[in-house]
């Protein structure tokens, strides 16, 4: 006989008449499962690495602390190269094998151009610092949140500097031959152009070309005063910066904040090649006039200190990871749920979020939580634990 609602309900009422004892609710102690994809090794690696160590010490510290009302953290965690085929093949995996609650990353915007789409349609609450200004569209794609600044925010205050301290109008705008790369040297260009500055060469690079002089000498023929450079890859970088020194050309490089990563400085062939570098920074990971942090950022750094490596790293690509890891987390203990539309309606509620990197807004309209007034430019060279002291200049 199959059993009706009204059968149901009846016999159910007819058991507590008489006397059943109701079962206490079993607490969940299921693990909170967060996908992670990320570029952990190839030439746009850099991000990866040093999110990675903010996501395992997050993950680290929580689960001893008792996890989240009872509940372990788990990561899964997959090596995408950078390769956006790697990115989709993993997001696919982790959603199907691992039944993912959220997912962090990709760190890289050719590689959440190809995720985004895919993630969105199964829902997943998904959270990334890539800047391509469209991957974060509140109704295109309701699940996906920005945690840094979108390209927008990020090509203004290069821009400014160069004009505004620099007093230079004659730039070179040139990027990686990636997602990210591409895009945001439009981006740049753009926002140059709009401000009447005179983009005299622009131009994508393959990050893995090993002789940068060439075009280092077109930059120079065309009579650029300053180079704005748009990548995260280190080895890029330094060999721009080595062909710079090479030509004895003291043009200042600005842009993008992994000019500052210890790895570059590694792969200097001399200290001066990192003179006159100018890159994005943010108040929460550079140091004031007293040359202290603030204390958000000075209490992690204490905390991490001995147990995570900064000297070869920017501490942005560490706390940013740390608070996506948080974020995630304080949904769960928050609405009690590690469901998507739970976590997805606390995110949607947070209003100047104090997070270590930043301080959050979200809304159901706008996924972009990072505050513009928190940027500024700091000095390539000036690292001291994956921080910076101020540009010249700028305050």
């Amino acid at each position: 006989m199959s059993i009706t609602r009204r059968r149901f309900t009846l016999g159910a009422s007819l058991a507590a008449g008489a006397g059943a004892l109701a079962r206490p609710a079993l607490a969940d102690t299921s693990p909170i499962v967060i996908g992670y994809p990320a570029a952990l090794t190839g030439p746009s690696s850099a991000p990866g690495v040093g999110n990675n160590r903010g996501v395992m010490f997050a993950v680290d510290a929580i689960n001893a602390a008792g996890g989240v009302k009872g509940r372990k953290i788990e990561v899964v965690t997959r090596d995408t190269q950078g390769d956006p085929t790697k990115a989709v093949n993993a997001v696919q995996e982790m959603m199907a094998s691992y039944t993912v609650h959220a997912i962090w990353g990709p760190n890289n915007s050719g590689e959440s151009l190809a995720t985004t789409p895919i993630i969105t349609r199964r829902g997943i609450p998904n959270i990334h610092s890539c800047g391509i200004t469209s991957l974060i569209d509140a109704k295109k794609y309701p699940n996906a949140y920005r945690i840094s600044p979108n390209n927008s925010q990020a090509a203004e205050p290069p821009r400014v500097y160069c004009q505004s301290i620099l007093k230079v109008n004659d730039v070179a705008v040139i990027g990686d031959s990636t997602g990210f790369g591409t895009m945001m040297v439009g981006d740049s260009v753009g926002d140059f152009k709009k401000s009447n500055a005179n983009v005299v060469y622009q131009a994508q690079i393959d990050a893995t070309q090993p002789d940068m002089m060439p075009d280092m000498l077109r930059m120079r023929a065309a009579g650029a005063k300053a180079i704005v450079v748009w990548t995260v890859s280190t080895g890029m970088i330094a060999r721009m910066l080595n062909a710079r020194g090479a030509m004895g050309w003291d043009v200042p490089f600005v842009g993008h904040q992994a000019m500052g990563s210890g790895e570059v400085g590694k792969l200097l062939e001399k200290p001066a090649n990192w003179e006159k570098v100018y890159i994005i920074g943010y108040k929460s990971c550079s140091f004031d006039d007293a040359g202290k942090l603030p204390p958000r950022t000075q209490e992690f750094v204490d905390r991490i200190r001995g147990k995570i490596a900064l000297d070869d790293t920017s501490l942005w690509w560490v706390v940013s990871a740390y608070d996506a890891i948080d974020l995630i987390a304080k949904a769960v203990a928050e609405t009690g749920s590690s469901g998507p539309k739970d976590i997805i309606d606390y995110w949607n509620s947070l209003r100047r979020y104090p997070g270590v990197f930043g301080t959050y807004t979200y809304t159901v309209d706008e996924h972009n939580g990072f505050p513009t007034n928190e940027l500024v430019m700091s000095r390539a060279n000036s690292a001291r634990d994956g921080a910076f002291t101020l540009a010249p200049g700028y305050a």
